[in-house]
């Protein structure tokens, strides 16, 4: 019998493809990932299920689309009733590890914008009658990850599994603001930790003023990044003596704001040398124009998770931050591939790196996430690097999704899927004509009256996305425009593409129906 592999699963967060050396960028140092792209595949063509954390994520874990889990945006957890491709790993005999990121919980602990609200002159339903699902995702269990209640280490909580993993190190929030186990972590190392972390402890620095961006007093070695790598490491350790294979999620919070990369990583890359992206002064869809006068006017706070407009100065700044964070994880995977071969099991893991979503980074004057679907933020890296694959498939220009990831796994380790599962093994099928990317926002942001629901289809030349309640919509073709700066939809010219569009998407949401549960009569 062929020994299972072993699988090294990287993901970092709000990192776009083209902010890697592998994918085209002449800037940003990653040797270590662009090592793993040599060796292996990399896909061109690969999306995100839903372009916010923990939708995405949700969908990484379970191979189905936001619609079908329910965690259609952050505060909504991923329900235990929901089958993992990780626990199927664990049931087939896998050791499971998870060293930094989870967000299948919330972790701010913040109230809930949007909650049921009885209506005068009605009855209103009982507490547990309130929601479509009676498994609301309301109690204690899916308190895990809030952050201000985290006062003991997540595996003392968990009683040895945690969304199929059976060893959970975790690390909630981002740049110095991180906290959860590796906080407590950071607490013992340091007594007087919270002295070092936010702006009000900041070191001193004349050369950056940028949005969310500070420089950390936070020293290299206790920063989240380093004990990731750190805790990976020693986790791998314990495994090379097993007989059993293992699946080992790490999992970075950077390059995500705030913009804190700490030490030499901080002034690494000068703002000087950054380029703006090619649509930076470009685009009048109405919330980049609200966007843009907001910021003129100061009426935009830009200290929260909204997108926000920046300036020149501000997006170049935020940019060399966002590379030196990169870099530092680029390092800190190099040092645990180290580790992985000194123990002599490099020749039996695959390596997999992707991020849960991108960031406008300057595109069309923006910063940060949500609402616009640009191929900076719904465009993810996704290598997949394989001991026995053959070495011709470099490049694979065949579109991809996230929730293609537990499937491919499961399909390497010899482990049948579950029923319901959406997404499909890359190397044994065929591309889809579309990939479909979801996005149900909460709350109002600038230049909205409403939250906003999105629906957009991918094909390998197009993108379009339609709006729920908006009078405008949006048409792009890749080829000719892929800066995605001339929107073609309602252009009389272009109907029949609008046309042709709008089927292919009906189509590829028909295929994305649930399949599950499986029906309960006897053939």
């Amino acid at each position: 019998m062929t020994k299972r592999p072993n699988f090294l699963f990287i993901i970092t967060d709000q990192h776009r493809a083209d902010h890697l050396g592998c994918y085209g960028n002449r800037v940003v140092q990653t040797p270590n990932i662009d090592g793993i792209a040599a060796g292996g595949t990399r896909w061109d063509k690969f999306y995100v299920a839903n372009p916010i954390c923990m939708p995405n994520r949700a969908s990484i874990m379970t191979g189905r689309m936001s619609s079908a889990h329910g965690a259609r945006h952050n505060g909504i957890p991923l329900s235990k009733d929901h089958t993992t491709f990780v626990e199927l790993l664990r049931d087939a005999g896998y050791n499971t590890g998870l060293v930094g990121k989870s967000h299948l919980q919330s972790f701010t602990g913040l109230p809930a914008t949007n909650q049921f609200e009885a209506k005068e002159g009605l009855t209103a339903p009982s507490a547990h009658l309130r929601d479509a699902y009676k498994n609301n995702r309301h109690s204690s269990d899916y308190d895990l990850e809030v952050a201000p209640n985290w006062d003991t280490p997540l595996a003392e909580r968990t009683y040895g599994e945690f969304y199929g993993f059976n060893h959970v190190e975790v690390c909630a929030d981002h740049g110095d603001q991180a906290s959860g186990d590796y906080l407590l972590w950071a607490r013992y190392q340091h007594p007087d930790f919270n002295t070092l972390v936010g702006p009000e402890n900041a070191l001193p620095d004349g050369n950056i003023n940028a949005p969310q961006a500070w420089k950390t007093a936070v020293p290299e070695e206790l920063y989240s990044t380093s004990w990731i790598a750190d805790r990976s490491e020693a986790w791998l350790a314990e495994q090379a003596d097993q007989d059993e294979p293992f699946f080992l999620q790490m999992s970075f919070p950077d390059p995500h704001h705030p913009f804190t990369p700490p030490g030499r990583y901080w002034d690494m890359y000068d703002p000087a040398d950054m380029t703006l992206p090619a649509s930076f002064s470009q685009g009048d869809l109405p919330p980049i124009k609200a966007m843009k006068e907001a910021m003129e006017k100061g009426t935009d706070p830009r200290d929260n998770q909204n997108p926000f407009a920046v300036t020149q100065d501000e997006a170049r700044a935020i940019i060399a931050l966002t590379y030196g964070m990169i870099t530092m994880i680029d390092d800190a995977i190099g040092r645990v591939l180290k580790r992985l071969e000194s123990l002599g099991l490099t020749d039996n893991t695959v390596v997999i790196f992707t991020s849960d979503h991108g960031d406008y980074m300057g595109d069309h004057g923006l910063m940060l996430k949500l609402l616009l679907h640009y191929q900076g933020i719904i465009r993810v890296p996704f290598i997949w690097n394989d001991p026995i694959a053959p070495e011709d498939r470099a490049l694979d220009h065949g579109l991809g999704s996230s929730i293609d990831i537990a499937a491919t796994i499961l399909a390497r380790a010899g482990i049948q899927p579950f029923n319901g599962i959406q997404g499909r093994d890359l190397f044994s099928t065929e591309p889809p004509e579309a990939i479909i990317v979801e996005e149900d926002s909460q709350r109002t942001m600038t230049g909205f009256d409403r939250p906003q629901r999105v629906r957009t289809v991918v094909t390998d030349r197009y993108r379009m996305s339609l709006r729920q309640g908006e009078d405008w919509h949006e048409l792009y073709d890749l080829e000719s425009d892929p800066e995605e700066t001339v929107n073609l939809y309602g252009n009389t010219k272009f109907a029949d593409l609008s046309a042709t569009m709008s089927e292919t998407m009906l189509r590829r949401l028909i295929d994305l129906q649930d399949r599950a549960p499986l029906p309960a009569y006897r053939a």
